[in-house]
């Protein structure tokens, strides 16, 4: 396999967002230069320009951002158009753009640092802002919303299927509690309600993980991924690649059972001699992890798995 060294897309590296396992992603996807390919998750550009560099004068990529700040960071390149919407819905831009299939699709599923280093956007515990959270900010549910009306069952729920806390109980009904004496509708308000349920000792792990849970329900994140896996695999050609980077177990397990399976609630069908009837080979049969190095450099890339598969 040819290897692409990282020194090449350093011109990618920008400070909206930091691509993780970059050369590895682009190995991986196979471009070849007269191909049409989607980035379905745009944020800083640097996996779009990376791509677009291995282009040539035939080939042509599209990146969708439901985030209108990421429109700034457009390419200005006849070979790139940027479509500002949710990556659930490329496969009707894709037929709006009069494009049948495509040689390759990468979805990045982590935050990018913009947003988390833009307190007003409320990704994060470190700041005071308000208990926002949305990625598309013209959306009308916000995280502060969803803790205003969910009763403690909900809220528990959240907390189970979107993180990997040891009480979901405790931390919804802390919530509960804490919003009876005041609205909980900023970061540190969140933060000083939920304090006495967590483990002291793990007190940045677990809310970092009640924080994930709420980005995780306020944009309907697992619901968008499914969406956009059955759509990638509709407008794949046969011998397309698929490439996903995910962050956390919840989005991890979906996309790897999609590419077992071909269906994103990992049900297997078998064949008469036990062999598992999917659409896709599986080409990572471990997902690629950055290596030490590249998590000195970049401490937020420590988390992200590559699982990459070719459709049949």
């Amino acid at each position: 396999m040819k290897f692409f060294p990282r020194k090449t897309f350093e011109m990618a590296e920008t400070p909206y967002h930091i691509p993780a396992l970059l050369p590895e992603t682009l190995n991986l996807l196979n471009i070849k230069p007269n191909g049409t390919y989607i980035d379905a998750t745009f944020g800083g550009g640097g996996h779009s320009r990376a791509i677009i560099s291995l282009l040539g004068h035939e080939g042509h990529l599209f990146s969708f951002d439901r985030d209108k700040e990421a429109a700034a960071n457009a390419i200005d390149d006849p070979r790139f158009t940027f479509v500002l919407s949710n990556f659930r819905f490329i496969e009707n831009f894709m037929r709006f753009h009069k494009v049948e299939a495509v040689d390759g699709i990468m979805a990045d599923l982590g935050v990018s640092f913009h947003h988390f280093d833009s307190p007003e956007r409320g990704f994060s515990f470190r700041a005071d802002a308000p208990l926002d959270m949305r990625m598309n900010r013209d959306a009308s549910l916000t995280a502060a919303d969803i803790i205003a009306a969910a009763d403690e069952h909900t809220l528990k729920d959240i907390f189970r299927k979107y993180a990997d806390l040891r009480q979901p109980g405790n931390v919804a009904k802390a919530i509960v509690k804490g919003r009876e004496d005041a609205p909980i509708d900023t970061t540190f308000r969140l933060v000083d309600a939920v304090k006495n349920a967590i483990d002291p000792r793990q007190e940045k792990k677990e809310l970092a993980q009640i924080f994930q849970a709420l980005r995780i329900r306020t944009n309907d994140e697992m619901a968008d991924l499914r969406l956009f896996l059955n759509a990638a695999r509709k407008i794949l050609r046969p011998g397309g690649r698929l490439a996903v980077l995910t962050y956390h177990s919840v989005e991890d397990r979906i996309v790897k059972n999609f590419m077992k399976t071909g269906n994103v609630e990992g049900v297997e069908e078998k064949d008469f001699f036990g062999n598992i009837n999917s659409p896709w080979k599986v080409i990572t049969r471990k997902p690629v992890e950055p290596s030490q190095e590249e998590i000195e450099r970049n401490p937020r890339s420590r988390s992200a798995k590559l699982r990459v598969a070719q459709l049949n």
